[in-house]
């Protein structure tokens, strides 16, 4: 199983390429508010950049507050976002501990990095990448 990483933050131009890619790619927007990666200041222009991305927490705080298991825990970590069950309460946004989940207002859906790295080939200066999980050793009892 492969997520989303940011190892390369400090290449960022702040371009929002990524961002868009995800908005039209995985959200059918024009909007990089619709995507699942957000890119911002880390204090100033002059400052870089920092990516607001699901971390792929494991188990995940957002899945464990949606009460119609809309998100589900995804083996290695993040989560399977199912619309269809979607009761649009934004539960999930308030339990994220890194704020990765964007409630969008006009559409009235939370936004969220699926870690499908479409993302990934856009970005100009390779600060984005797909990495395989480790799978779990078995404890030995």
């Amino acid at each position: 199983m492969k997520v989303l990483r940011t190892p390369h933050m400090e290449r960022c131009i702040g371009c929002y390429s990524c961002s868009l890619a995800c908005a039209r790619s995985v959200y059918k927007s024009l909007s990089w508010k619709r995507a699942g990666i957000q890119i911002r200041s880390s204090g100033g222009i002059s400052t870089g950049f920092e990516a607001g991305v699901c971390l792929a927490c494991d188990p995940a705080p957002c899945a464990s507050a949606c009460p119609t298991d809309a998100l589900r825990q995804r083996k290695g970590g993040g989560v399977i976002f199912r619309e269809k069950l979607c009761i649009n309460c934004g539960e999930c946004a308030k339990a994220c501990p890194v704020d990765a989940i964007y409630f969008d207002p006009e559409w009235n859906t939370p936004v969220l990095c699926i870690h499908c790295g479409r993302c990934v080939s856009f970005c100009p200066h390779d600060c984005l990448e797909m990495v395989e999980v480790p799978k779990e050793k078995k404890n030995a009892e």
